[in-house]
């Protein structure tokens, strides 16, 4: 935000966390998908020794596109995130 915009956020951290292999299985089953990828996950102090990570569900994101080979991907995708974040 500093660089962009001038402004400081405390203790706040987005991580580009695209998988460009997954992205590309995504996008040639649905190419509109880009719009709707879940790249990001956030790391945010929330109190003194406190951290939170948040990601998006990707199988609850692909939700408005009806495209079963799409959802299965994103469970792919779900579970990866699962596995990054549990380790933290």
């Amino acid at each position: 935000m500093k660089k962009k915009i001038n402004e400081d956020v405390a203790n706040y951290l987005i991580l580009g966390a695209c998988n460009p292999k997954m992205a590309h299985e995504a996008m040639k089953i649905e190419p509109q998908v880009g719009a709707m990828l879940p790249c990001n996950v956030i790391v945010r102090s929330t109190g003194v020794d406190q951290v939170m990570v948040s990601a998006i569900d990707p199988v609850a994101s692909m939700l408005a596109i009806p495209n079963d080979r799409l959802k299965a991907l994103a469970g792919q995708v779900r579970a990866m995130l699962e596995m990054v974040v549990s380790t933290i």
